[in-house]
């Protein structure tokens, strides 16, 4: 019986496929690792993964998807402005 509390909640399909999507990326990841030839293009790469499955993983297995939407603007202007930190900081030191 769905009723109002749980008519916003994702269903155990939900939580199959995002797992298989994350199980996808994380392959994708330990693939790319093992690629030799991409050089200092491995790590913005594999950043570029990493925060699409944390955002994955929050969305989904953290209901914000079902939140409002401030929530999901505060969370992510968090991640955005702590990436953008640490890019800096790998430019700054010259880490690419």
């Amino acid at each position: 019986m769905i009723n109002e509390e749980t008519a916003n909640h994702p269903t155990p399909k939900t939580y199959v496929s995002t797992a298989l999507i994350l199980s996808v990326l994380t392959a994708i990841e330990v693939g790319i690792f093992y690629i030799t030839s991409l050089g200092y293009w491995m790590i913005p790469i594999l950043a570029i993964l990493s925060i699409g499955k944390f955002a994955l993983v929050v969305m989904v297995y953290m209901h914000l998807k079902y939140e409002t939407k401030l929530f999901t603007i505060f969370f992510l202007s968090g991640l955005f402005l702590a990436t953008a930190v640490v890019f800096a900081l790998m430019f700054l030191f010259k880490s690419f």
